[in-house]
């Protein structure tokens, strides 16, 4: 009987999104797919952004069994046709600004739209790392499903960990960065990710790139990243970044790499309890390691 009550969320672009139902089969962007996953739902069909490529990103994928899961496309080249072919009874999807729903083209997502309820959850600037997790949650909690039984004790115990390791100043000071390649970096801007938010409440001494140009992102050279002497690197693992063996023609890289603990980031990771938790735990072993080195 449940199954066949209306079924209704309140997303993130501040619309009421309603079916008939409770959706079961599910579309999502890989990001949102792979954080579905982590609550016990599992996507129909995945797709990317204009970033991706014609194969899925395992960076993005988190736990997801991508080699079960249908891939349906990226950017331009994924055609509502192809979306809709899947039968969704729902698109889930990210947005950065309240009002695009990423991954998808413009207009790709109003014809979209027009078939099938899509609800976004922001993981922009504007949120913290817990108001997103907690609205994916209440997404999944609205789809009849939840996280793992102690998956809030395993990280509130994660971040007591990582409070603990950042108790003792100076700490070291890390980085986080996409590599573009050999001649160019992005630096984020740790006040623009919630994850990179997140660290710094809890007292990881995170470097900020000098002002300019660029909400998320300070573009520069090796230079300028070697010359902010980074101990811990946060280094974007997701396909389009470049990989560190492409780098080591450049000397400045090369000084990074030698001083710095290299660690992979995602800036694009699974929103649950249990990616979380493998994060921060990940950190404050590497903040302790540099701290005792």
């Amino acid at each position: 009987m449940e199954q066949n009550t209306p079924w209704e969320f309140s997303d993130d672009r501040g619309r009421l999104v309603v079916a008939g139902a409770r959706p079961a089969r599910i579309v999502a962007y890989i990001q949102a797919g792979a954080t579905l996953w982590d609550h016990g739902i599992r996507p129909v069909g995945i797709f990317g952004s204009q970033h991706d490529a014609a194969a899925p990103d395992p960076a993005k994928g988190g736990d997801l069994p991508l080699a079960e899961i249908e891939y349906l496309g990226s950017g331009t080249t994924l055609h509502p046709d192809t979306l809709l072919a899947a039968e969704p009874d729902l698109v889930v999807a990210v947005t950065y600004d309240g009002e695009q729903v990423y991954g998808l083209e413009q207009k790709t997502a109003l014809e979209v739209e027009a078939h099938v309820p899509v609800a976004t959850v922001a993981v922009g600037p504007g949120r913290s790392l817990a108001e997103v997790r907690e609205r994916f949650a209440a997404l999944a909690g609205s789809l009849g499903r939840g996280e793992p039984l102690g998956a809030a004790r395993e990280l509130d115990a994660a971040e007591d960990a990582l409070r603990q390791a950042t108790g003792s100043a100076p700490g070291p000071r890390v980085l986080a960065l996409s590599p573009a390649g050999p001649d160019r970096v992005h630096l984020a801007r740790p006040g623009s990710w919630p994850d990179l938010r997140a660290l710094a409440e809890h007292g990881v001494g995170l470097v900020d790139p000098a002002a300019g140009a660029g909400v998320n992102w300070s573009t520069v050279g090796w230079a300028e990243a070697a010359e902010l002497s980074p101990d811990i690197v946060l280094m974007d693992v997701r396909a389009n970044a470049a990989r560190p063996e492409s780098l080591r023609a450049d000397e400045h890289w090369r000084a990074i790499e030698a001083r710095a603990r290299l660690l992979p980031w995602n800036p694009e990771a699974s929103c649950s309890r249990r990616a979380h938790t493998r994060f921060f735990t990940l950190v404050a072993d590497t903040v302790r390691a540099a701290a005792g080195a």
